[in-house]
């Protein structure tokens, strides 16, 4: 089950078949990722090496069967069995503890979720309809099902805290902003990255923007940030607070190229003259390299209506709102900061 090259086209038509076979059951991995962060074993492992029998007993679940889920994982260095059959964690599998730090069990349960797994199932129908699986599985479009649905809205909002976590600070760094004024982060959930960027720039005022059900769980009140911050509710779609620079971070690729048009149309009209939007989102490269969101951008197709972008999809969206783009930075995440200013 280890991820394997594609066979050269020279190579035996019974190997070509051997391949794909091996790559349609790809699935099972993080299927089995997603059993181990649910029942946390990781936490149970904090202080060494255990046995399969010994982390049954301490996550109350079946031997046997968490030993058959423990050894694929061990096959991709999520977790290691020694001689004795005992398992340990790898430094990769230590960030699926719950309190590791930037911990991805969060993440991990939000990618796996049902909400995102059962859509994926049904690419298919995207292909074929060129529409969203998500409604026709659970009867809403993705964020109205969110909205009556605290639970999964819940895992939504922590799994996407923590799939933020380890890019906030390197994104904050990569931001060119100025030393005073006030920063938006429009439709920034738990104020990850608005607290990294305060954190930077001591001379900054912050306003986090999103719903007040999703505001209620923000990050902003610590002690360094004290009086340089506050949180507004609306609807991005109709209006956004006024600012010097607006954040957008994975918001775009949730929405199709007008409802983006309508949002940097919004944007535009709260920028304080001289003002810049800084559009955080993956942008797609050319060629056939692997790139996170070639993937990410599937589970988009299935799940919303919107897409990850290029430079040049990014460059024709501003154009549409009155923007035009200044430049695209790059960071050491999977995401780049593309910057547009008033045209």
């Amino acid at each position: 089950m280890s991820p394997e090259a594609a066979p050269d086209e020279a190579v035996d038509p019974c190997a070509s078949s051997a391949f794909l076979v091996n790559e349609s059951l790809g699935y099972l991995f993080p299927a089995a990722l997603r059993a181990a962060a649910v029942v946390g074993v990781a936490d149970h492992l904090a202080h060494g090496p255990r046995s399969p029998a010994e982390l049954a007993e301490a996550t109350g679940t079946d031997p046997r069967n968490l030993y058959r889920v423990l050894r694929l994982l061990a096959t991709r260095g999520v977790f290691e069995e020694d001689a004795g059959g005992r398992f340990r964690l790898t430094a990769a599998g230590d960030a699926l503890r719950t309190d590791a730090p930037c911990s991805a069990r969060s993440a991990v349960l939000m990618n796996t979720d049902r909400s995102m797994w059962l859509p994926t199932a049904d690419l298919s129908r995207c292909v074929s309809e060129g529409t969203s699986a998500f409604e026709h599985l659970f009867g809403l479009p993705f964020f109205d099902y969110f909205g009556q649905d605290e639970d999964t809205a819940d895992v939504f909002h922590c799994g996407m805290a923590a799939m933020s976590d380890a890019e906030n600070g390197p994104i904050a760094a990569a931001c060119d902003l100025p030393p005073t004024g006030t920063v938006v982060d429009v439709g920034g959930g738990h104020g990850g990255l608005l607290l990294a960027v305060l954190d930077r720039h001591p001379g900054l005022h912050g306003v986090l923007y999103d719903q007040p059900h999703v505001l209620a769980g923000h990050r902003l009140d610590t002690p360094g940030t004290a009086g340089r911050w506050a949180t507004e509710t609306g609807d991005f779609f109709a209006a956004v607070p006024k600012g010097d620079v607006l954040m957008l971070k994975r918001i775009m690729h949730d929405w199709e190229d007008e409802q983006c048009v309508t949002l940097l149309d919004r944007c535009r009209a709260a920028l304080a003259p001289g003002g810049r939007i800084l559009v955080v989102d993956a942008v797609i490269p050319p060629g056939n390299a692997p790139h996170q969101a070639k993937a990410l951008d599937l589970l988009l197709m299935a799940c919303l209506v919107g897409r990850e972008r290029t430079e040049a999809e990014f460059a024709t969206l501003f154009e549409s709102a009155g923007l035009k783009l200044a430049r695209v930075v790059p960071t050491p995440t999977v995401l780049s900061v593309v910057e547009a200013v008033a045209a």
